[in-house]
């Protein structure tokens, strides 16, 4: 899986010993590559927010080359700490429709971290024959998500529910 690069992150793919590292531990240092060759990223303990209970699951995922397909982590340029996790969710259906979902650690949220973080991540899935529509889903109440998809051009395209977050928008971005 490619590295991708906005000016301010690296989207990293998400490797099994990122996974075990997090799973053994608070906060842990990793090698990483990136197109600037190897890097020591810093991985705080807030990483990754709520996906941190599939991480058991995710371990049964990862492919040949030990990545979680399709799943990214965003890294600070500047300073190369994780700062969040991004990703498709699963394989797109029949109409070329794929769901993305991404978070971000709530030390860097209001700088516009995750409309950059989305837009490259968003692109690269429209880049895949496969992929027609990328869509998403937001909470009723989370404005900062909503916000988020606006600014790349998604629209509203109906509602739909969850058992954790209750009510969502569902959004789509044709390519």
């Amino acid at each position: 899986m490619p590295v991708l690069s906005t000016p301010r992150l690296w989207l990293l793919p998400l490797t099994r010993p990122m996974i075990i590292a997090r799973l053994e531990g608070q906060d842990f240092m990793l090698v990483c590559g990136t197109p600037d060759g190897p890097l020591e990223v810093f991985f705080p303990a807030e990483w990754p927010g709520d996906p941190l209970g599939a991480f058991p699951f995710f371990l049964t995922q990862t492919d040949r080359a030990g990545e979680m397909p399709g799943d990214f982590v965003a890294v600070s340029r500047a300073d190369l700490r994780a700062i969040g996790q991004l990703g498709s969710k699963g394989k797109p259906n029949a109409a070329g429709e794929l769901e993305i979902g991404y978070g971000l650690n709530p030390s860097v949220w209001g700088q516009g971290l995750a409309t950059e973080a989305a837009r490259a991540l968003v692109a690269h899935l429209h880049a895949r024959p496969d992929v027609q529509t990328v869509t998403a889903q937001t909470a009723l109440h989370n404005r900062a998500s909503e916000r988020v998809l606006e600014k790349l051009g998604f629209v509203r395209t109906g509602k739909g529910w969850d058992k954790e977050d209750g009510d969502l928008t569902v959004w789509a971005h044709r390519g």
